[in-house]
């Protein structure tokens, strides 16, 4: 399989949507639904249900697996899914059997978070779960820079299916260099670490990029990309003023309000419940004061 209209999706706006949870604390489906489908009308054509923002490592197997089963069937076809999946090899890999059952067109693999990390076992860890589902486009999220090109062109070698990198490491020169002894032209490349990162990651060869603010506006997240990826960086970095204290203020005491900051500005909108499970916790007043202030100058209140 070529998979180039996965590859194509992902030369964009990847969304990761919030998991929204009701008053006892539960994973709310149907508002769930609503949120994808607000973001698919919207113009997003890639939904990662199960990402970092949508508190993936506060899931159990059956929640994330609920929430998967209805981003698919939000989405009824009208954008990819690209479904969160990690932990130990044989979770990870029922997780993926489970994608392609459900009818994903991705999985997006998240980076181990196993403390002893060698490069062949993190190339052997990939490379199971992907041979695993040959038939699903596999992206990568690299957070660790001691990953290096070498190991990214080796599993490329070994699971063609691998198709895209979402590359998280605060680095934009060591970005450029993996990216281009991985094989340039190999894996779609896309600017993990959401609006701020992306322009200097788009100036050395992202395509795409990730975002969390993507659910509290749509728009302002795809103004960015048609500014980054026709080459207007004044634009790009207009938006980017425009934004950037919302997304300061998500990473915060380092990134302890990222989700929190996303969820406060949806339940503002009237859109979901704020709540947050631990580690993650409620904004506090001060916090809230400023977000309504920056939603307010967007013209969303």
């Amino acid at each position: 399989m070529t998979f180039e209209e996965q590859r194509r999706r992902l030369c964009g706006v990847v969304a990761i949507p919030v998991t929204p949870f009701d008053a006892e604390g539960a994973v709310d489906g149907q508002t769930y639904a609503k949120l994808v489908d607000r973001l698919i009308t919207g113009g997003i054509e890639v939904v990662t249900p199960n990402g970092n923002t949508g508190e993936f490592y506060a899931l159990d197997a059956g929640e994330a697996r609920h929430c998967l089963e209805v981003t698919v069937e939000a989405a009824a076809g009208r954008a990819s899914v690209l479904a969160g999946i990690g932990h130990d090899v044989a979770s990870a890999t029922r997780a993926a059997v489970h994608a392609r059952d459900t009818g994903a067109d991705m999985i997006m693999i998240h980076q181990p978070v196993h403390p002893y990390i060698s490069g062949d076992g993190w190339v052997d860890y990939h490379a199971t779960i992907a041979n695993a589902v040959p038939e699903l486009g596999v992206v990568l999220y690299v957070r660790n820079p001691a990953i290096a090109g070498e190991q990214l062109r080796a599993l490329g070698e070994v699971a063609p299916n691998v198709i895209g990198v979402k590359y998280a490491v605060p680095d934009p020169v060591r970005f450029g260099t993996v990216a281009r002894d991985a094989g340039f032209e190999r894996f779609v490349w896309i600017a993990g670490l959401a609006e701020l990162s992306a322009p200097g990651y788009f100036a050395v060869g992202a395509t795409g990029f990730t975002s969390g603010l993507v659910n509290v506006d749509p728009a302002i997240s795809l103004e960015m990309f048609h500014a980054l990826s026709t080459g207007d960086y004044p634009a790009a970095m207009t938006v980017w003023e425009r934004i950037r204290p919302f997304e300061e203020l998500r990473a915060a005491n380092g990134n302890a309000n990222n989700v929190s900051v996303v969820k406060d500005a949806l339940g503002r909108l009237g859109l979901c419940r704020p709540d947050v499970r631990p580690p993650s916790r409620l904004l506090t007043e001060p916090e809230r004061e400023q977000l309504t202030g920056l939603l307010s100058s967007w013209g969303l209140l």
